[in-house]
This record gives structure tokens, sequence and C-alpha cells, in this order.
């Protein structure tokens, strides 16, 4: 299985069904919004460590979670009854995405998130594309999560926590804002167990392709998201 090495000069890529059994499809290249935007639309995305040219995915299988389908644990939709966290959108991108590469996972080391992630990311935030949703106690992020939109897609990149539950209620409050606004997918790349227990899925790379085609159809939702996530959620929560 031949691993393409991209072009500086060129934000092509190569079909997405070429990628080795892993999932790794290509090398190098930047982390430009022209080339992560191309890469998003034709169902690629990168990951790599420090130290490593950026690497290119597009796994088979690929872990999805429509936004409908939801599952939220008795025990999680009672503690978002009781409103722990202000919940915001876009009010602190830049925290929650170096809060991803530095705040501990239990089981895991190091990160991808690379100084060169969080500039990128950057980015695509300034131009309207990257989004965080986060979870405040008092003046305190206690959790959160970011990752891209682009038509009727979310592509989810990375949450961490502070505090118990912080980023499950983010991510609770991120699919209720998609449907509202008519979200028909979320892309969550690689499988987890947590997103699982969300009620995210596996479907064949072929099917996802598919689906994201459909999405990326619909009008992109671009620009900060901190007002429309506060009209969203003014007059109720979810639950």
């Amino acid at each position: 299985m031949t691993i393409f090495l991209l072009d500086q000069e060129n934000d092509a890529f190569p079909p997405p069904r070429l990628a080795d059994p892993s999932g790794l499809l290509a090398v190098g290249g930047d982390l430009s919004v022209t080339r992560l935007v191309a890469a998003y639309s034709s169902g690629i995305f990168p990951w790599s460590s420090e130290g490593q040219p950026v690497l290119w995915w597009s796994p088979d299988p690929r872990l999805v979670l429509y936004p409908a389908a939801l599952k939220i644990s008795k025990s999680l939709g009672r503690a978002i009854k009781r409103r722990p966290f202000a919940m915001r959108s876009d009010t602190a991108f830049g925290e929650v995405i170096t809060a991803c590469a530095t705040v501990k996972r239990k089981g895991a080391e190091g990160t991808w998130i690379t100084a060169e992630m969080i500039e990128a990311y950057g980015a695509l935030h300034q131009v309207g594309l990257a989004h965080s949703v986060e979870a405040w106690d008092g003046g305190e992020l206690a959790g959160g999560l970011y990752g891209v939109a682009l038509g009727r897609c979310f592509f989810g990149e990375s949450m961490f926590t502070r505090i118990s539950d912080a980023a499950k209620m983010a991510l609770v409050y991120l699919v209720r804002f998609l449907v509202h606004h008519r979200f028909q997918l979320i892309d969550c790349q690689m499988t987890t167990g947590n997103l699982l227990r969300f009620g995210a899925e596996e479907i064949p790379r072929r099917r996802f392709l598919q689906e994201l085609a459909a999405a990326l159809a619909g009008p992109t939702l671009q620009g900060p998201w901190r007002q429309a996530f506060a009209e969203v959620f003014f007059a109720s929560d979810p639950d």
C-alpha cells in the first residue's frame, strides 16, 4: 500500500480509498486553512506527534454520531439539570485547545495537539470555521471541546475536563445546538468507548463519504457561535 507524499504547492489529496489498513493516507504538506478545509471536505484529517511530519488519515470504519441519536445516561441527565456550569461557545477557543493539549487523560501519554496544530486551528477559528464549547465554573474553565464545522457536518477534534462531567456536558450542549441548526453528522474520527456510550457508531468509509458529501451541500454556519449558542439556550437547557 502506497503512502502519498503531499506537494507543498498543491492542496489536493489522493482518494481516501487509497489509505492503508490503519487509515494512513498521506504525509507532508502544511496545515494552512486552505489545506485543512480541503482535507475535511474529503473525509481526511491530520493526526501526528511532535517531531513527525504531518500525517493525514481516513480510517475505515469511521466513527460518527448522528445528532438526533445522542444518548445521555440518567446520571449525566440529572447532573445537567443541576446546571453546575455556565455553558458558552467561542469565548475562549485558545484556552480550550491548549487545555486539550495539556490536561492529562487517564491512560494517555503525550499529545498530538502540537504547537503547529494549535496555531493552525487558531487560524481556522479566526475565519469562523473552528469552534469551541466551554463549561465554566465561575471564572474557571472546567472543561470543553473544539472542532471544525463545514456545511452541516461538525468534525470533533478533542475535549478535556478538569471537573467531573464538564466535557460530557459540553458535548451534550454542542449536540443540542447542532440539532437546532439541522446538522446531519458529527465526525468522531476514531472509536472510543466514551463516544460509543453517547450513541456514536462505526460506519464504512464509503458510506461516511457519501453522507459527508450530502452534509457539505448545506450552508456553513460560519463565524463566531457565541451569540447563536446563547440564543438557543436562553430560554431552556438540554435535559
